[in-house]
Formats: structure tokens, C-alpha cells, sequence
């Protein structure tokens, strides 16, 4: 029995010494999203006209449907037999990839599987940008483009087709938001050393943008 509990309290003893402490991600859990309500939306030419940058945003968190669906938007899957996506890329590299960091931890939009690969627990909002809203705001979407995918066009070539491409998926989102009644703005003054090195990036992968997404902040009703 002695034996036993000995052996007990080693095996107990490794795996907190070898748990990851870097990232946590083992604590956020894989999630498989809802399909997108491809039957929603208002009509393209009213979204146009509604389409706008917000900088004031709910705290309220956004439903999982929500979610899904911005997603999808920004850039899933639509066309099933090619793999091809809602947003173009050069060469159709599908270089740049969505994260999505919430108040639980950051994930990965998986467009394949229509779903989220948990990437860190912990909430890193408030390295997403500079402006104070990012901290509080349900959803910060960030951007990067994974250069590895890009093959072997030369360097300016990269950035100048990940910038564009980003553009391409930042305004689909802005799109859906304007459709849904959300508030969103795609921002660009974010410590990327700093929030590259909390995502766990590799020196390949570039951040190029951040998008923030909520519900807008209602005004306080003064009597």
C-alpha cells in the first residue's frame, strides 16, 4: 500500500511539474460552432449605406451564434468543392488567419471545421490595441498572415498582399456588422512584439490589423 501511494504521489508530483505554464490552452476547450444563418441579414445596398466605425461598445457578451456567423463572414468556407472562402486572397494562399480573443482566452478560427482551436486561456483583450475600449469589448479579432503560406514570393510582395487581403476580410466584417446591428472598428496601433509574443506567434506569422466587435453601448438615460 505504501508502495502504491508512493507511486501515487509521484505521478502527481510530474504532471504538475510538466502541466504547460506558458499558455494554459489545455483549459479552453475546442468549440464547434453553429452554422452560419446564411438566410439572415438585411440587403446589400442598406448594409452599404449603414456600414460605419464605432468606438463605443457593450461589455455584453455575444451570443455563440453571433459568433458563427461573424466568422463565416469574415472568412469561411462558401464554396464547398473548392475550399475557397466569403474573402479573397492572392494565389488563393488563404494566408491570413482569425484569432478571436475573449474575456475566456484566445482562440483560432478553424474555417474547415467551422470552429474554434483554443490557443490560451487567459483574457488578452487589452494587448489587442492601444485604445481603452479593446480591454472591455466582448471580441477582438486579430488578424495575422502566416507568410509560411505565401510560398516564395519575395518579401514586399508578402506585406503588400497580406495587407490587402486583411482589407478584404476587415470589411466583411464590417459588412456583417452593419447588418446585424453591431459595433466594430478595425484598428492598426497595437505593441505587436508584444501581443505576438502572448499569442505564441512564430517569426513567420505577422499581425497585420485588429478588429474589435460588441454590441454598442447605449446611452445612459439622464432624468
Amino acid at each position: 500500500m505504501n508502495s502504491m501511494l508512493k507511486t501515487i504521489a509521484v505521478a502527481m508530483v510530474c504532471g504538475t511539474l510538466l502541466a504547460p505554464i506558458w499558455g494554459q490552452s489545455e483549459e479552453l476547450q475546442p468549440i464547434q460552432l453553429p452554422k452560419p444563418r446564411l438566410e439572415a441579414g438585411k440587403p446589400l445596398m442598406q448594409v452599404l449605406k449603414d456600414r460605419k466605425s464605432s468606438r463605443v461598445f457593450s461589455s455584453e457578451k455575444l451570443p455563440i451564434q453571433t459568433i458563427a456567423d461573424l466568422l463565416w463572414a469574415a472568412c469561411g468556407i462558401n464554396r464547398a468543392d473548392s475550399g475557397k472562402r466569403t474573402a479573397p486572397t492572392a494565389v488563393n494562399w488563404q494566408e491570413i488567419d482569425v484569432y478571436i480573443a475573449t474575456a475566456e482566452g484566445l482562440y483560432l478560427y478553424d474555417a474547415v471545421a467551422h470552429g474554434l482551436k483554443p490557443v490560451a486561456a487567459g483574457d488578452i483583450r487589452e494587448l489587442t490595441g492601444k485604445n481603452a475600449f479593446v480591454k472591455d469589448a466582448p471580441v477582438n479579432l486579430i488578424f495575422v498572415a502566416d507568410l509560411a503560406k505565401m510560398g516564395k514570393a519575395s518579401v514586399p510582395n508578402k506585406d503588400f498582399y497580406a495587407a490587402t487581403d486583411t482589407g478584404f476580410v476587415s470589411q466583411n466584417v464590417y459588412l456583417f456588422c452593419a447588418s446585424e446591428g453591431l459595433a466594430t472598428v478595425v484598428r492598426g496601433s497595437i505593441d505587436r512584439p508584444a501581443l505576438a509574443k502572448a499569442m505564441h506567434l512564430r517569426p513567420d506569422q505577422k499581425i497585420v490589423l485588429a478588429q474589435t466587435v460588441g454590441l454598442p453601448k447605449k446611452a445612459v438615460q439622464k432624468e
